[in-house]
């Protein structure tokens, strides 16, 4: 059913990220131009090179480290998502259970510590991004769906996690939501966070620590140099869309002992990749600042962030202005992996999306949209990140994270340093760290495989979640997934 207002909800809606449409954004850095040698190069300049630049500092403050980005630091997945800062490392505990029952309960306690350390180095170096320990709250929105959260709850428990189930009249206490009947409060894993604040601080950080880098700059090439690596670059001045390095920019070089690669969901620079990465676009929408009336209406006090428990589920949460981010349900794949500015404004999923909005809070009714966006997450077929090396060791890489990178990406970083330093460590040995996912099919199976996926999805929530076919076959293989 078409709700009269969503065009009117959407009418002003700005096409840009309300995480980086604000006036406090830190200016670009110089593009890196002519030849430069590191001991350590950082490609990318999302939380995954953020993390690792700071982390290879903080081990030793003598090692040169230099950062390069397309475009400025955090201004893709980084500062695009819902702010949602997990503990978990494998895209949730039954995907962990169900790749790595053997190491899982390592791998919680690894991601618990993991998000500690991040509230600590928010803590450390002063960083204003938000940060709150508010927990996340799961809701049935369908009858079939709450014999799920009762089972998430068991293994929750089972791994020591503090988990509460709530009824329906307990979650609508929570959350005024007519839509919800019932609900799994997770208490302590998961907290929210200001994405874009949270990079542009560790970028100050890296800064600080006296980390060199370079923005608008285009790595184009990889190479072996003796016992070094040879980056080829293009700098280019600040353009309307970051990752526009013009083709005639002003060209440049590293020579690096070591290399990050941390470009995720991006082409990537080493061939290899191309078969167990996919780049999947998500939607978002963020309302205009909400009124007393408005925030009394919903209720909403915990400022839990929010996710329902459909396959084609949605992420919600409360801004420290009192906006209403709501995001996900359709997950977009572009035939032969395209990436490109245009994709990430797609009118149809955004009405969509308002639709849902409204439903779930029909007393909102007179609600705007301030900001309306997308962008593209990496994704592989074990749906939890995956990492590697190459040219003898020396380059590094970690992507697959599958929309849980805010908090994961330290974790990854850490083996990524872990691998360079060509140890045998506690997280180089994980399984996790040491086997690939398995890879996607050439197009056009590719497309196929993805988009009939996407419509099975679709048709299990229309249908109490009951899987087909092509799904249960999917598990079979160890390629099935509920979210």
């Amino acid at each position: 059913m078409t709700i009269p207002h969503t065009g009117r909800a959407l009418a002003d809606a700005a096409p840009v990220p309300y995480w980086l449409d604000r006036p406090d954004r830190p200016d670009p850095l110089p593009a890196l131009v002519g030849p430069h040698s590191a001991d350590l190069l950082v490609i990318g300049g999302g939380y995954s090179g953020l993390w690792a630049a700071l982390l290879a500092k903080q081990a030793d403050p003598d090692r040169d480290v230099l950062l390069v980005d397309a475009g400025t630091c955090g201004w893709a997945a980084s500062g695009r998502n819902g702010g949602f800062c997990a503990a978990s490392l494998t895209h949730g505990l039954a995907n962990g259970v169900d790749r790595f029952p053997d190491e899982v309960g390592e791998l919680e306690r690894l991601g618990r510590d993991n998000l500690d350390a991040i509230a600590a180095t928010v803590a450390t170096f002063d960083i204003d991004c938000d940060f709150e320990r508010t927990g996340e709250l799961a809701v049935a929105v369908e009858p079939y769906q709450l014999d799920g959260l009762a089972a998430d709850a068991d293994l929750a428990r089972r791994y020591g996690h503090r988990v509460r189930l709530l009824d329906r009249d307990e979650v609508r206490a929570e959350v005024h939501s007519p839509t919800y009947l019932g609900g799994m409060f997770d208490a302590d894993r998961v907290a929210m966070v200001d994405p874009a604040k949270l990079a542009w601080g560790l970028r100050r950080a890296c800064l600080d620590l006296g980390v060199r880098v370079h923005e608008h700059t285009r790595v184009t090439g990889l190479r072996a140099d003796g016992a070094a690596l040879h980056a080829s670059t293009l700098g280019a001045e600040p353009t309307a869309h970051p990752a526009d390095t013009p083709a005639d920019g002003r060209p440049g070089s590293v020579r690096a002992r070591r290399v990050v690669l941390a470009t995720n969901a991006f082409p990537p620079l080493l061939r290899r990749l191309r078969a167990y990465l996919v780049p999947v676009y998500d939607h978002v929408l963020m309302t205009e600042p909400l009124t007393p009336a408005q925030r009394d209406a919903i209720g909403w006090r915990n400022r839990q962030g929010l996710a329902d428990t459909a396959n084609q589920f949605h992420y919600y949460r409360i801004t420290a202005d009192g906006r209403i981010l709501f995001g996900g349900y359709d997950a977009v794949y572009h035939y032969g992996n395209r990436v490109a500015p245009e994709l990430e404004q797609r009118p149809a999923t955004f009405t969509t999306l308002a639709r849902h909005f409204f439903t779930t809070f029909p007393q909102l009714a007179d609600v705007r949209f301030s900001h309306r966006w997308g962008g593209v997450i990496d994704t592989c077929t074990r749906f939890c990140p995956f990492f590697g090396t190459a040219y003898g060791g020396r380059l590094a890489y970690a992507a697959g994270y599958t929309g849980l990178g805010v908090g994961a990406t330290r974790f990854g970083a850490r083996v990524l340093l872990d691998l360079l330093d060509g140890g045998n460590t506690p997280l180089t040995r994980l399984d996790l760290v040491r086997r690939k996912p398995l890879p996607f099919p050439p197009e056009p199976v590719r497309a196929v495989g993805i988009n009939l996926t996407r419509w099975s999805l679709a048709r299990a929530d229309a249908r109490e979640g009951r899987r087909d076919l092509w799904l249960r076959t999917l598990d079979r293989f160890g390629l099935g997934f509920d979210s």
